[in-house]
């Protein structure tokens, strides 16, 4: 049975719990990924950090698929946009904590197989005395 993708409601669920606590969220975004729309200058190794608090990121939008919004970088504002498996980590900037996706969810990709699991064992349970 396929399941919708845990990444949308994990990224607004700590979002939300960072503002709760009065801390700063930020995303790390794997750029090159597809869709992604960001600042290009600022992307160090392939990704770029963003800051998702309401003050920096006006307008924002978390939906299923795509993160919205406008940011002001070096004095000019920008309309970003991301695609939520472009999203490699959310995180409070004051304490780290948060949770790491790690790579770029591919979506498409069927889950790998779980190994077989043994049939249950039958018959009258046997339990030992140990002193």
């Amino acid at each position: 049975m396929a399941t919708t993708s845990r990444r949308p409601y994990l990224l607004r669920a700590i979002h939300e719990w960072a503002l709760d606590n009065g801390l700063t969220p930020h995303i790390v975004v794997a750029a090159d990924a597809s869709g992604v729309d960001v600042p290009r200058q600022y992307v160090q190794d392939g990704k770029i950090t963003l800051n998702i608090s309401a003050q920096a990121a006006k307008g924002l939008s978390i939906g299923d698929s795509t993160v919205l919004f406008s940011a002001r970088f070096s004095g000019q504002t920008k309309q970003i946009t991301v695609p939520v498996n472009a999203i490699l980590a959310v995180y409070a900037r004051e304490n780290g904590e948060g949770i790491v996706f790690g790579e770029v969810d591919k979506g498409d990709e069927p889950p790998p197989e779980l190994p077989p699991q043994p049939p249950p064992r039958r018959g009258r349970p046997q339990l030992k005395v140990v002193k």
